[in-house]
Parts: C-alpha cells; sequence; structure tokens
C-alpha cells in the first residue's frame, strides 16, 4: 500500500476546490457589473481632463467636461440600480470620482479663471472647497450606510450635492460665456461664491433630490414635454440655459429649507391627523 496516495488526494482536492473558487469569482465578473464602475472611471477621466484644459486656459472646453462628469455621474448609479450590480466598491469609487470632478476641478478652474489675483488667499479658497467636498461626500457615504440619506419619502440631501456645488462655483464663469462684464471676472465675486457654496456643502440645510422627486401620472406628459423644450434650449443656447436652471435650482432651496423644517413638518403631521 502507497502511504502517499491519501496525501495526493487530498492535494487533488485541495486544487479543484481552488478551481472552482476561480471559477466561482470569474462568473461573479460579469459584463453587467462592470457597466456601473466604467461609467464611473470615465467621469473621473472628464473631471481629470477639465483640469488639464484650465491649465491651458481654455475655459468652456474645461467647463463642458465637468457638466460631461456630472451627466456621467447620474448615469452610473442609474445603471447599476437597472443591472442590479449596487456594491460598496462602486459606491466608493464613485465618491473618489466625485471629489475630483466636482471638489478638485472646479476648484483649479476657478483659481486659474480668477482667483489666482489674490495670490495666497485665492489658493487657500480653492483648497477650502476641495476639503469641504470630501467632508460632504465623506458624511454621504456614512449616511447612506445607516440609510440617513435621500429617499422617496424623504427626498433632500443634507447639504448642497457636490455636482450642484461644482456648478455653483462656475457660475461666474458660466455667465462671462455671455456678458464679458469685467465685475463677474473679479476675483472677489469668485470668491464670495465659492466660499457660500463651500459652507453650503457641509452645512445641515436640506436641498431637493431630483432623483427622488415624486411626479405624478397624469403630470409625465407635461414634464416630458418640457424636458423635450429644455433638452432643444441646451442645443441653442447652452450656457444660458445652463445658467437659468442654476438659479433656479438655487431658488428652490430656501423653499426646502422651508418645507423640511422641523415646526413645518410637525405643522402638517399635525393638520393630516385632524378630523374632518
Amino acid at each position: 500500500m502507497n502511504l502517499d496516495q491519501p496525501d495526493r488526494i487530498s492535494g487533488r482536492k485541495r486544487a479543484r476546490q481552488i478551481v472552482a473558487a476561480r471559477l466561482e469569482r470569474l462568473e461573479d465578473i460579469s459584463i453587467g457589473k462592470l457597466v456601473p464602475s466604467s461609467i464611473t472611471l470615465l467621469a473621473l477621466a472628464s473631471g481629470i481632463t477639465a483640469i488639464r484644459f484650465a491649465i491651458d486656459g481654455k475655459w468652456e472646453i474645461a467647463v463642458s467636461f465637468v457638466i460631461c462628469a456630472g451627466i456621467l455621474d447620474m448615469l452610473d448609479g442609474r445603471a447599476a440600480r437597472m443591472l442590479g450590480a449596487d456594491s460598496r466598491f462602486g459606491a466608493q469609487l464613485d465618491s473618489l470620482a466625485d471629489l475630483v470632478s466636482f471638489g478638485v476641478a472646479p476648484g483649479i478652474i476657478m483659481y486659474r479663471w480668477s482667483l489666482e489675483q489674490l495670490d495666497h488667499l485665492g489658493w487657500i479658497a480653492a483648497l477650502i472647497f476641495c476639503a469641504c467636498g470630501a467632508i460632504r461626500l465623506a458624511r454621504f457615504n456614512v449616511e447612506s450606510v445607516r440609510d440617513e440619506g435621500a429617499t422617496k419619502g424623504n427626498p433632500y440631501f443634507t447639504g448642497l450635492p457636490t455636482p450642484a456645488a461644482a456648478c455653483m462655483v462656475l457660475l461666474p464663469l458660466l455667465v462671462s460665456f455671455q456678458w464679458n462684464d469685467p465685475v463677474i471676472k473679479h476675483a472677489w465675486v469668485s470668491l464670495i461664491i465659492l466660499l457660500v457654496t463651500s459652507v453650503l456643502m457641509v452645512s445641515r440645510l436640506p436641498t431637493p433630490s431630483i432623483k427622488y422627486m415624486k411626479l405624478q401620472r397624469q403630470h409625465r406628459i407635461l414634464a416630458g414635454i418640457v424636458f423635450a423644450a429644455l433638452a432643444a434650449a441646451l442645443f441653442a443656447w447652452p450656457w444660458a440655459t445652463m445658467t437659468i436652471g442654476l438659479l433656479v435650482y438655487v431658488a428652490s432651496i430656501p423653499f426646502a429649507i422651508f418645507t423640511h423644517h422641523p415646526r413645518y413638518v410637525a405643522k402638517r403631521a399635525s393638520r393630516a391627523n385632524e378630523p374632518f
């Protein structure tokens, strides 16, 4: 009888188990699960490319790549939910891409465009914006784990989302594409907007979440018409349409704060419980 035979059998079993485990991992890596992460990486590449064109002073191209990153940021989440590919890895990758595209890139763009005139003060302001973006994203990740983020029942974020913050910071640049006014290009205008946006990001103020906004069935046709008109306006007058849309969003923040205030919510709940 060969004493080495049991060792050979156990060795074969271990080899089979290793092969089976590797095949299982390969089955888990499907195209559907790779799509959301690929879109996120494209958004990250767009943010980095925006920085490159900002360094070259090509402002319209730089802003266009930040907008492209925003569109891709919306698509990766939708793709993950549609394909059932939600994962912690994807969530962390998305946050890192957002920090670059909506934190670092807008900060560098605005520093090169106008804040550079303020020398060290302008650079410190850009750093503050980036830091507040990182804090906002870290808090969002924690709230998502605790199920404290925006939901269908509570369609509000805590603080200004980083994509919206990036658009707000770039607002003077968007306006300058349409009106060549020296006041708009003044460094102090950019500084004030950047600091206000930074505070809004790390604040506890409720801001509207378009993702979870409810739309009644009878209004869907009207919403489709509005969306088609908006798409046509973006194609014909991109900068003006974006500026108006951003101003409408900013104007909706005080309304969100009022409707989400604890006193208002309590008053609305008490009215709902009153007998007819």
